[in-house]
Parts: C-alpha cells; structure tokens; sequence
C-alpha cells in the first residue's frame, strides 16, 4: 500500500509537471482565451488571480483550499473568480453576496458540480446531495424529510435520543471508573451512529467503545476525506479514466464497505419480510419507507438507489454531529472559563440530579451561545457542497456563466472582521444579549448549514442532539486533559475534507 500511495503521487507530480510543460509550450500558440476578468464574451467575469495557461490556479489551493481561498479574497474581493484546471469556479467569501447566491438566485444556483469521486458505483444518481434540484430530488428529500426530520418526527424520537444519551453517559462513566480516557469524536460518533440506524434499521450498529463503530466512523472520514480533495479528474475531465490520483478508486473503496452493512440491513428484512405468513404490519422506520417506495416506482427507483440515499444519511448525520462535538469539548477544555459558565448555568436552571431534556435547552442562553460559536469557527462544510450555474446570471455587476461552479466559503465569511470582533478567537459571549443570529439559514453571517433550497435537510435533528449530548456531559462530569496536559499544549489544527 505504501509503494502504490508514492507511485500515485509520483504520478500526480509528473503529470502536474506535464500539464506546465504543455500550457508553456502552447501558450504562444494558443494565447490566453480567458483573461484577468473578461471571458471571451466580452461580460465580465467577477476578479480573481491571473490564471496559468491550462492549470490556472491550481496550485494555489493548498491542503486547505478554504483557507488559500479566504487569503485571495482579501486581495481580489468577496465575488472572485477562480480558474481551476478547464473548470471557471466563482467563490463567494462575504455573506452579502452568499445572500445573492442562496436566496436571491437559489433556483438559477441550485444546480450542483459533481466531484468525480461520487460517479463510483453510481452513487450521485440517488444522492440528495449530488443530485440537481430536479423532481427526482424532490422526491428523495420529501421522503426523508417525511420520515425523519419534520417537527412531529423529531418529536416523536425525543425518547430514542434520550436513551442514546444515557447510554453515551454509561460509557462515559465506565471510562471514569477504570480511570481510561475518553475519546469523545469516537463516543460522540457511536452515539449519532446508533441514533440513525435505530431510525432507519430499529437497531443499533455499534457499542461505543467497538470496533464495528471505530471501523465505520473511518469508511465515513475516508468517504468525505476523498470527496473533498483537490481532484485532478474534476478539473481536467478528458483525465477522468485514468483517475490519476486513485480518488475515485479508494471512494469506491470505503463506499463498498457502507453498502455491504446496507445489503445485509436490507436482506434481513426483506427475508424476515417473506418469511411471514400474511402482509407485515407496518414498521416505521426509514428501510420500510423506502422499500415501499421500491416497490412502486420500481421502473426509477432500484436497491442501489436505496443504498446511495442511506449513504448519504449515514456519512452526513454521523460526522458532522460528532465533529461538532467534538470540537466543542476541544474549545471547552481549551478555555475551562467557559465550560465553568455552562456548568454553573446548568446547576443555576436545572433540578439537581435531573437529567437534561431537549426542553431544558432554551433555558440555558450560554449553551446555546457556545454551539454557535463552535458553529462559526468551525463549520461542519466549510465550502459547502459545490454548487453549478444552471442559466448566466449578474451579481453585483458581475456575470456568473452558466455550469460554472459556484463555492460559498462559509469559513471565511464567519471569520470575516467586518462581521465578527476577534473572528479567530473563542467568544461564545458574542451571541448573548442584543444578539439574533442563528444558524438556520436566515442569517447568511452565519450559515454553516447552507441555506435555499440546498440546506442541510438534517439540520434540526443535528442541533437538538449536540445541545443534548454537550450538555448531558457538561453535567454528568468534571472534565480534564489526559495525562495533565494543559489547555494551552492543545493542537487545535484541523484537517479538510467535505468536512
């Protein structure tokens, strides 16, 4: 595996060089048919870094595109146009102008750039994410929506996600008992992990501590980690067979291990199904919405189909609630003052030795106060899922061409210094008081769930569940460093993928 892994970036680099050499050579003879601002056209194009012939400005992305992006905003402006490979990407980095994209030209920007890596085993044919806003979409979303995420649903799972956080205290507690560290991303992920899968197949998949949830939370992390990296077959497509990189080739990797759990899920109740003597009363759960939904729209609709959608309600549900959780209980135990505010504010408002319900959130301001902030340093997309200009359309004086890509940097806009005092540092204080922005979309300061008619369809689910486990874990326990660390020996470094 080692040998392949260098030969794949042997390879990258020598056909990156390539790629120089040509755009070199040719440049004279081809010229520059896309210049500083000005397609071909004559409309002009919103500013952005001079491209290189053929590569443009691909090397400027980094390993942190969001960051290199955010740093050539300061430069070029909030509506920039960035030239990756043949693919004209225009980035918003301002949430004025991610106003204009979400909500003033949603239906023309809604379409989406599908990333090369999802075409394996199909995947984005069935995918609300990958999908275009398209009757097909439609469909799919209002299926889920019905079946999970509508208020009355969310309700009616309030007991479930109260057991799954008891049970994430009962590992807690164990780990206390034995004086073992907890690692909170891998609790916080079984814990999401059992919820959907309670929601979807009525059954848990994973203990905490198991090696079933620690194999599934790195298929999730190697699914989003390959989807999210700087593709050479997206920005060059005629480079699509050979996937250069091997991107396509692992995606396709992690996503088979999904599907084998997904195929034996489906099996059980399809043989428990048969095997009954007259029609099965009605289970209600996702699987039994969606293998009805098989059985009458079976001209468009297949088991693969079935898979994809589950794929995305897993690897989605999963990592951006536990991520979040995490780093708020990184960014608590970074700054203790803080996690002493939430701990007082609990004992202030809650009965002693009560657990803490959904209902008690809205009387805890600083909690709430804190998930916010978490939010707007690190937002769970931090460029959103990319989206595509289905017509032209003019922002600010500036045309968007059609099927270009359209990024909306939601970690810059929530860093931005014209928006946020000290934008970098932890102040959950900030949204106290006089302070009404949320997170749900209305508010394009802060959007780390998008917004339109692409907004996270799971955002209400995931916002009840981390203000429940942050808090049931603030008031369950104490908290400290492993090996007694101290907060400022804490590596606060992230790593990009989708999230």
């Amino acid at each position: 595996m080692l040998v392949l892994e260098v030969n794949m970036d042997l390879l990258t680099l020598l056909l990156c060089l390539s790629l120089v050499l040509w755009s070199l050579r040719t440049a004279i003879i081809l010229g520059r048919s896309w210049t500083h601002n000005k397609p071909i056209s004559g409309k002009k194009l919103p500013p952005g870094p001079i491209p290189l012939p053929i590569v443009g400005s691909l090397f400027k992305l980094g390993d942190k595109p969001n960051e290199s992006l955010a740093k050539l905003a300061k430069t070029y402006g909030p509506l920039m146009t960035v030239k990756l490979g043949r693919v004209t990407t225009i980035v918003a980095s301002s949430a004025t102008i991610a106003k204009e994209i979400l909500q003033t030209h949603d239906q023309a920007l809604a379409g989406r750039t599908v990333v090369d890596a999802v075409r394996a085993l199909n995947h984005h044919e069935a995918s609300i994410v990958w999908l275009p806003a398209s009757a097909r979409w439609r469909n799919l979303r209002k299926l889920c929506n019905n079946q999970i995420f509508t208020a009355q649903k969310l309700d009616a799972s309030e007991s479930l996600r109260r057991l799954k956080v008891r049970q994430l205290l009962a590992h807690v507690r164990e780990c206390a008992q034995v004086d073992r560290a907890v690692d909170v991303g891998q609790a916080a992920f079984a814990t999401t992990l059992n919820l959907l899968s309670n929601t979807v197949f009525s059954i848990d998949l994973a203990r905490p501590d198991s090696e079933t949830a620690q194999e599934i939370k790195a298929v999730v992390w190697g699914v989003l980690k390959e989807a999210g990296k700087p593709n050479l077959s997206d920005y060059f497509p005629v480079l699509r067979p050979l996937d250069p990189q091997g991107i396509r080739r692992r995606f396709r990797i992690y996503l088979e291990k999904l599907y084998k759990v997904f195929d034996e899920m489906i099996d059980r109740r399809l043989n428990s199904r048969a095997s009954l003597p007259s029609p099965p009363t009605r289970n209600d759960d996702l699987l039994y919405a969606l293998l009805v939904h098989f059985q009458e729209n079976t001209s468009d609709f297949g088991r693969s189909d079935i898979k994809s959608l589950l794929g995305d309600i897993f690897v989605a549900g999963t990592d951006t609630s536990s991520t979040t959780l995490e780093w708020a209980m990184a960014e608590l135990l970074h700054n203790p003052d803080s996690m002493a505010k939430i701990q007082l504010e609990i004992r202030q408002n809650l009965v002693e030795g009560k657990p803490v319900e959904e209902a008690d959130v809205a009387s805890l301001p600083y909690l709430q106060a804190v998930v916010k902030e978490i939010l707007r340093l690190h937002p769970p997309v931090p460029l959103l899922i990319p989206h595509r200009a289905e017509t032209e359309v003019e922002i600010c004086g500036f045309f968007v061409p059609k099927h270009s890509q359209v990024l909306i940097n939601t970690w810059a806009i929530s860093r931005d210094p014209n928006i946020w005092t000290n934008p970098n540092s932890f102040v959950p204080e900030r949204f106290l008081g006089s302070s009404e922005i949320d997170v749900k979309g209305r508010d394009f300061e802060l959007i780390p769930f998008g917004a339109g008619r692409r907004i996270c369809p799971g955002m209400t689910l995931a916002l009840r569940m981390v203000h429940l486990m942050l808090a049931s874990l603030l008031q369950s326990f104490n908290w400290k460093l492993e090996g007694g660390m101290s907060s400022t020996e804490m590596d606060m470094a992230d790593k990009f993928g989708i999230t």
